[in-house]
């Protein structure tokens, strides 16, 4: 009987040890899904990181960040995140735009810009009013709207992207640098276009020299210029050299002595910019800017190399939604039509 009862106990140890060996796995045992989760997580190739671009929308050019935003989104690939950045009355229009229209797949956040920050700031000046429209000014206050991300890039609105945003948000910026632009003495194929219509692209152009203020600053009239248009910031160094507040006295001086006005070449929003960051700024890839577009009606680029340029911009007076104008069909590639239609083109037969 004792063998017996001895073969009966290791059978029923056995059985017991196998029913704990498989609740033991299953209580333990990652579920599949649960796996790949965490390895996507732990995976940087699957960390996507995200792309912030900041575009104002004023009333009577709405259509002009529609095209810019139509342009970015339709070349790239990146995880691109919108701030458009309006006043109070434009909002729901621009709203409504994007989100009846194809853009609805966008990722946006429709930013509400206070002008009370500006006041005491804006020296009026009645030559070129439209320069004085608060949302001209967003640029200083890049910190103020964009909390959660370290780098970013601002573009104004009358410009379209024909590369991948991607390329300009890996642009880098030098150990102490809070922000890269474009130089206006870079790229050869542009000076044409300047000599032909009286820019100027030095600091001539933009700072009165007659003034003690700006000679003091020891900062050569002949020095280029740069163009902030499109800018690619970082928010740490921004903060931490307290931009804002260096480009706020800079207004304040203007609007107390008259340093810089509308008059000259860049108006009132470029000029602080070009004191504050002078010596202290990385370069943007000049075909990631080409600019001038807007300056001449009758001045024209080579379909070539407008082809080749990554980024259009149409600073100027001559706006590619009004007439006359330029190389109007490259922006109009972009342009949705407003679904309100209160925003119309100018054509010659409109």
């Amino acid at each position: 009987i004792l063998p017996f009862v001895s073969v009966n106990q290791i059978l029923l140890l056995l059985l017991v040890l196998t029913v704990c060996a498989i609740l033991y796995n299953k209580v333990h045992q990652v579920p599949p899904a649960l796996k790949n989760e965490t390895v996507d997580l732990e995976s940087p190739e699957e960390m996507e990181e995200e792309i912030p671009v900041v575009i104002c929308a004023a009333a009577g050019r709405m259509g002009a960040a529609i095209a810019a935003i139509s342009s970015i989104y339709s070349n790239t690939e990146a995880n691109v995140f919108f701030y458009i950045v309006g006043l109070k009355n434009t909002i729901p229009h621009i709203r409504k735009w994007i989100e009846n229209s194809k853009l609805k797949e966008i990722k946006f956040k429709v930013v509400e810009f206070n002008p009370m920050v500006l006041k005491g700031k804006i020296r009026q000046d009645a030559s070129r009013p439209e320069l004085l429209q608060p949302l001209n000014f967003v640029r200083f206050y890049l910190p103020l709207l964009i909390q959660k991300h370290e780098k970013v890039i601002y573009l104004d609105d009358d410009v379209i992207v024909q590369g991948d945003i991607q390329e300009l948000y890996d642009t880098k910026l030098a150990p102490g640098h809070a922000a890269a632009f474009s130089d206006d003495c870079d790229l050869p194929s542009t000076h044409e276009m300047v000599r032909s219509v009286g820019m100027q692209n030095t600091y001539m152009g933009f700072l009165d020299y007659r003034k003690q203020t700006i000679r003091d600053l020891g900062i050569s009239p002949s020095t280029c210029s740069f163009n902030p248009g499109v800018i690619v910031a970082n928010m740490t160094e921004w903060k931490h050299q307290r931009i804002t507040k260096q480009l706020e006295k800079w207004m304040q001086r203007n609007v107390e002595e008259n340093l810089y006005s509308s008059t000259l070449g860049g108006g009132v929003a470029t000029s602080p910019m070009l004191i504050v960051f002078h010596g202290k700024y990385s370069a943007i890839n000049p075909m990631w800017h080409i600019r001038h577009l807007g300056w001449s009606p009758d001045t024209r680029y080579s379909e070539h190399f407008l082809q080749e340029a990554k980024l259009l911009h149409w600073n100027g007076r001559y706006k590619p939604w009004d007439y006359p104008s330029v190389h109007t069909d490259l922006w109009e590639n972009w342009f949705i039509p407003d679904p309100s239609g209160k925003f119309k083109l100018t054509r010659p037969d409109s």
